[in-house]
């Protein structure tokens, strides 16, 4: 019960907290794609720069209600997986820059390992199919 709660807790500071970053995206993409996309020399910077933007909202989404935690997980680490590289690859090892994706990057990881917790949707839907 106390890890469920613990994780209920994480799924919840991580979602509520990274949702808004997608949200900001989707105010002028144009602005993120030439800012954070475009320097990665990666073909099609709108394209990804909607998928970065709907990975964080969608996937905080997912795992502030724990369902689909995982899907919602793999997503922002995902994410957060090509922002730090981005830092890393422009700014060095700067750790004002890193901070916040690196917790952000280990909550989606703690969460991906340990699963949503009893305190969630996707429990529910185990706990209903495995009872039928």
């Amino acid at each position: 019960m106390i890890k469920s709660l613990g994780l209920l807790l994480l799924r919840l500071s991580v979602g509520i907290m990274l949702i808004h970053h997608g949200y900001e995206k989707l105010e002028n993409i144009e602005n993120f794609a030439d800012a954070f996309v475009r320097p990665l020399h990666l073909p099609f910077p709108i394209f990804f720069s909607y998928i970065a933007a709907f990975s964080e909202i969608v996937g905080s989404w997912m795992i502030i209600f724990g369902l689909g935690t995982l899907l919602g997980a793999l997503a922002i680490l995902g994410t957060m997986s090509f922002a730090i590289y981005h830092a890393v690859s422009t700014g060095g090892f700067n750790i004002y820059l890193l901070e916040l994706l690196v917790l952000y990057w280990g909550g989606a990881a703690c969460i991906v390992l340990a699963g949503a917790g009893n305190f969630s949707i996707d429990h529910l839907i185990k706990r209903r199919l495995t009872n039928d």
